[in-house]
């Protein structure tokens, strides 16, 4: 029996619990992490990446990687039931700024999100669990190789039937609609061009089916109400020239939208699918789970129990935001809404989510400017020739001054003078904003002493 006092089980090899397991990795936490299935995932499934998703990877070092595999997404061709054509946009390509580098969503399946978050963390495939029990200082759980296990942290990414939200109790409410189910598939095929997202429209303002090109091949991720036709079959109902050669992952989903009723029970953390599952219209729930773990990780790096309360209080709130986003996208596509397949609203690139007024938001300045304690740190170009964002990546929290002339004391964190970003952040006055090891601005101030307070409450 392995037994750490900081070792953590990561359950779920997802999206979300490699994003945990790497984010555990540069902090220097001991981790091991499960996955019930034989082998690594194989479809296409959640294919968009939003824009502060963007910015996490660019954080722990892979943005340039995902950004060389995926692609923008295309513009939406609809085949017409009378004949022609239309196309149109989910939403409008944005233009970067200086604060936001990457401000499209960027398309790429989510098979090959997992193989890049995967790389190089030691994944046990074929190994699930079975039990859960609080113990003192920690959790111990039983795989299903009868190997028990004690651990200082459990984390359920294990998905939307995750074991252990079910073995620590935790209810998961709302509404899963059978009525409202979709069958996805990845396809090649021969006929058609990979230059847009191809629709068919049905009777009325019903859908009938979807091709979307996916990046990096010649694989289109097909849509369509469920039926009892093969994939071949349908496609070829729409237009007879197009030629199915090859069927690979298929699924069959279900309009469920649910969230647990709490994060963590003990030492037991739920993120991702686990704490909450979506409807894709928006394409939140994948990168809500990646911001899970992301906010997660390096609060259990800290071993401070304080900071750790703070990811349910932090997390909870922001994913039923979420959900009740998607649902409502998803309500506008069963209605038939004339604008349900737009995409415009800023809030799903998840750039403006926040955590103002928790916890951990410290605001200590009497007039603060838009920018302020629990929001997203921006972006800025700096005179050296590098990025803000180059200054915060990695693991450690970082100290801000604007305008700052007094000596600093010794801190244990890195200390950037970075007047030229004042714009962005609107910053007045000389200020301190200490940015949390998630890049959220923590503590903003004009009083040395704010900081060396905020820096205790993180066992810095």
């Amino acid at each position: 029996m392995f037994t750490e006092s900081k070792f953590t089980v990561i359950v779920g090899a997802g999206p979300t619990g490699l994003t945990l397991a790497r984010q555990l990795a540069r902090h220097g936490v001991p981790f091991r992490i499960v996955e019930r299935s034989p082998d690594p995932f194989t479809g296409s499934r959640g294919k968009g990446l939003q824009p502060r998703t963007l910015e996490v990877l660019d954080d722990l070092g892979l943005a340039g990687r995902f950004r060389a595999a995926g692609s923008d997404y295309p513009a939406l061709l609809a085949h017409l039931p009378g004949g022609g054509t239309h196309e149109f946009r989910l939403d409008e390509t944005h233009a970067p700024t200086p604060a936001v580098p990457w401000p499209n969503m960027l398309m790429l399946p989510q098979w090959r999100t997992c193989e890049l978050l995967a790389d190089g963390v030691p994944v046990e495939f074929g190994t699930g669990l079975t039990g859960l029990t609080p113990i003192d200082g920690g959790v111990r759980i039983t795989l299903d190789s009868g190997e028990t296990v004690d651990a200082r942290h459990v984390v359920g990414a294990d998905g939307g039937r995750s074991t252990v939200r079910k073995l620590a109790g935790i209810g998961f409410e709302g509404e899963t609609h059978e009525d409202e189910r979709m069958l996805i598939a990845d396809v090649r095929l021969t006929g058609l061009g990979s230059d847009h997202w191809h629709v068919w429209p049905g009777e009325g303002r019903a859908f009938r089916l979807g091709l979307c090109p996916l990046p990096g091949g010649d694989w289109f991720q097909l849509t369509a109400p469920p039926s009892p036709l093969s994939p071949a079959a349908l496609v070829a109902a729409v237009d007879p020239s197009i030629t199915v050669t090859e069927v690979g992952w298929t699924s069959e989903y279900r309009a469920s939208m649910r969230m647990a009723s709490r994060f963590r029970s003990g030492d037991v953390f739920l993120a991702g699918d686990a704490a909450h599952v979506h409807s894709p219209a928006g394409g939140q729930g994948l990168n809500t789970g990646i911001q899970d773990a992301y906010n997660l990780g390096w609060k259990i790096a800290t071993g401070s129990p304080a900071v750790l309360d703070t990811y349910e209080e932090e997390r909870l709130p922001v994913a039923a935001s979420v959900l009740g986003i998607s649902t409502r996208l998803h309500d506008r596509h069963v209605a038939g809404d004339d604008d349900a397949m737009r995409r415009d609203d800023p809030v799903l690139r998840q750039l403006s989510l926040n955590y103002r007024g928790a916890s951990l938001s410290a605001e200590h300045r009497p007039s603060p400017g838009p920018v302020r304690a629990g929001d997203r740190a921006p972006d800025a170009p700096l005179n050296a020739g590098d990025r803000l964002f180059d200054r915060l990546r990695g693991p450690h929290a970082t100290l801000l001054t604007f305008g700052w002339t007094e000596t600093l004391p010794d801190l244990p964190i890195p200390v950037h003078h970075v007047p030229e970003a004042a714009p962005i952040y609107e910053t007045t006055g000389p200020t301190l904003l200490l940015i949390r090891p998630d890049n959220y601005i923590g503590c903003a101030t004009h009083e040395v002493a704010d900081i060396l307070t905020y820096l205790r409450r993180l066992s810095l």
